[in-house]
């Protein structure tokens, strides 16, 4: 059951922190030290304006979350989200962090945005798999266990496109690659045949990320309603001639999100970025007669010519390339 917190739970909360934590070397919860509200943590968030949920079974305290405003941006801080062991697999994680999130919209955030320890990989995946993606600096804690924390972060409601710098890259290959593999398993014509292993997939946006780091591509990708659900790139390594240029490339959305908007919102915005970077002449090589086509037509695109025979498909069927250009 979840069910709101209370500062009748701190026995329980306490006892869910300290194995978490225990499972890691050197982590030490020092409740009276540095964490007292631990004591009262339903009054502690209430104070804040946030809220606290815990779940719990017949012996006692199994999960918990809370959530609260921070002081810029409309943007609401996850936090104090542990889960016992025993439940992971479960569900019980997700549900979670919906009631966080649920709450947090319903107040008006336009961002959520949370920390965790540099150790924590399985929370790392978890976070990343729900849209959530670094940010910023890491964050050093004076306190007796050296902690060193990662700040995730992404928009919490509507359908948000962003560019990414290296890090944050870098936390999208796992959310990436499965939107990649769904949309090759879908038909997208994006280089790859069906099936599509996952381990190629994340091989393919570990190089993007390598990319992004050294300035020669930028990554967008569009969140909808907390959900990463698309992406698409602008290739920047033009020759020394061509410095005015650049290619679009791997426009994705997930197929379950498809018809809402997000692949001409991604569109536009690699239009936008490439105005600010001055690079005024875009192309782009997709299979002709794909959905796809249409869209870039729609915004203005221009067909350069076709290419016969340019790649093949999974059954050896030779398919034609189109490319397209357009001036921003």
């Amino acid at each position: 059951m979840i069910r709101p917190g209370r500062d009748e739970d701190a026995e329980g909360f306490i006892r869910l922190i300290g194995d978490c934590w225990a499972e890691f070397p050197n982590c030490i919860l020092d409740v009276d030290g540095e964490a007292p509200e631990l004591r009262a943590l339903a009054s502690y968030f209430a104070r804040a304006g946030g809220a606290l949920w815990a779940a719990e079974r017949e012996d006692g305290v199994v999960g918990m979350v809370g959530t609260r405003p921070l002081n810029s941006d409309q943007a609401y801080e996850i936090c104090r989200m542990y889960v016992a062991a025993p439940e992971r697999g479960t569900g019980l994680a997700q549900r979670l962090l919906d009631k966080a999130e649920a709450h947090a919209r319903a107040a008006g955030a336009q961002r959520l945005v949370l920390w965790t320890d540099t150790r924590f990989d399985a929370a790392h995946r978890f976070y990343e798999k729900r849209g959530y993606l670094r940010q910023g600096a890491i964050r050093i804690l004076d306190d007796i266990s050296k902690s060193l924390e990662f700040r995730y972060a992404k928009p919490a409601a509507g359908l948000v496109v962003e560019a990414l710098d290296a890090a944050a890259a870098a936390s999208a290959e796992r959310r990436l690659s499965e939107i990649l593999v769904a949309c090759v398993d879908a038909g997208t014509s994006v280089s790859f045949l069906r099936p599509l292993a996952p381990e190629v997939a994340r091989g393919v946006w570990k190089k993007v990320a390598a990319d992004v780091a050294a300035n020669r591509q930028v990554l967008l990708v569009a969140w909808l309603d907390g959900e990463l659900v698309g992406t698409v790139q602008l290739n920047l390594d033009t020759p020394q001639n061509q410095p005015h240029r650049a290619a679009l490339a791997k426009l994705l959305v997930d197929p379950a999100a498809r018809r809402r908007g997000v692949a001409r919102a991604l569109m536009r915005r690699a239009e936008q970025a490439a105005q600010r970077l001055r690079r005024r002449l875009l192309v782009s090589e997709i299979q002709a007669d794909e959905p796809g086509e249409a869209l870039y037509r729609s915004l203005g695109w221009r067909e350069a010519g076709r290419i016969p025979g340019f790649a093949l498909d999974e059954t050896g069927a030779a398919r034609a390339a189109v490319i397209l250009w357009k001036e921003v």
